[in-house]
């Protein structure tokens, strides 16, 4: 999945799992159905905030590096002990995310490493494309949470794509009344991007758009789910 391919399967909304791809118009949470909204930077518009600028700031005396992805013991342990200690649902291990027991990579995969001197503190995993980059996963070590570091990830990223001349960055989706993915809003909010899933076009990212797409796509369900239809 590299080359063109995959510029096209994330302009159509879809996003890795594993070694595959996939997209949903739906979650659900503690038996409730969620509206998914899938989202992309325009790398063109982006302005940095005072919030953005702040964060950069105060992580600036760490070191960044974009590199290729290689699966070391230090990622695999940093790994683990951030998902010791978060509250919520993650994949088991970064194998369990990205290969699924392969060894084999089918994507152009690319980590960024935030190191303290020479601790490793922060990591983020990215795919590359011809015309954008699509975020996969990002971890850190508790020690820094004030640090913001999965936010500061993000950052990076979008540095590294711009540096690269791409087009889109595309951090996931968000969940519309399941503030939990709102972050993904956070790198530039004026220069993002929400798809309409029915129409497949892409539309400037405000909250009421967000509104307006979710409830049609909850009617839509709930449509679906009448035994009648």
């Amino acid at each position: 999945m590299i080359g063109d391919n995959l510029d096209y399967y994330l302009s159509q909304g879809y996003f890795r799992m594993q070694q595959d791809i996939f997209t949903c118009q739906f979650v659900q949470f503690n038996d409730t159905v969620y509206a998914v909204q899938w989202l992309r930077i325009v790398l063109a518009k982006v302005s940095y905030g005072s919030s953005q600028r702040r964060l950069l700031r105060i992580n600036s005396s760490f070191s960044v590096v974009v590199k290729p992805f290689v699966l070391t013991a230090e990622l695999r342990n940093l790994y683990a002990q951030y998902r010791a200690a978060i509250d919520f649902d993650a994949p088991s291990s970064i194998e369990a995310c990205l290969l699924d027991g392969t060894r084999r990579n089918i994507f152009d995969t690319q980590v960024v490493e935030v190191r303290d001197g020479t601790r490793l503190i922060a990591a983020g995993i990215f795919d590359n494309a011809p015309r954008s980059i699509m975020g996969v996963m990002n971890f850190y070590h508790f020690d820094y949470r004030k640090q913001s570091l999965g936010k500061f990830l993000m950052l990076q990223k979008m540095n590294y794509a711009l540096l690269q001349k791409k087009l889109y960055y595309y951090p996931g989706y968000v969940v519309y009344e399941y503030p939990k993915f709102d972050y993904k809003l956070f790198p530039c909010l004026a220069a993002t991007e929400v798809l309409d899933s029915l129409s497949g076009t892409w539309l400037p990212f405000s909250w009421d758009t967000m509104t307006n797409l979710s409830t049609t796509l909850i009617d839509e369900y709930k449509i679906r789910q009448d035994p009648g239809f």
